[in-house]
């Protein structure tokens, strides 16, 4: 089966608190069905001091994002899309935009 959203796709969020953002997928975690993009789901982690004379800190890091609710934006039109399959004469599958039929 072949990945509807891959590492270093451009994304855009489709429900939930950033809807309408894009960002740029930094990693996909195909069991649990998420994904982490930069920029959208940014969380806050407030790290205590380690050893003596060590300062603590306020964090902010991107938080996994389910594949759901984001949709891959085509490099060609420049829209989000819904993405096809298709098998090549060689033999492989490559993803294929469904409004302007370009290869991602």
């Amino acid at each position: 089966m072949i990945a509807r959203i891959r590492k270093d796709d451009t994304v855009i969020v489709i429900s939930g608190r950033d809807k309408g953002k894009t960002g740029m997928v930094i990693e996909v975690l195909p069991k649990k069905k998420k994904a982490f993009v930069k920029g959208i789901a940014i969380v806050t982690k407030h790290a205590k001091p380690r050893r003596q004379g060590e300062a603590g800190s306020i964090k902010k890091k991107e938080s996994n994002v389910d594949l759901s609710t984001l949709m891959p934006v085509c490099g060609a039109c420049k829209k989000p899309c819904r993405i096809n399959t298709k098998r090549l004469k060689e033999g492989n599958c490559v993803r294929v935009c469904n409004r302007c039929k370009e290869v991602f």
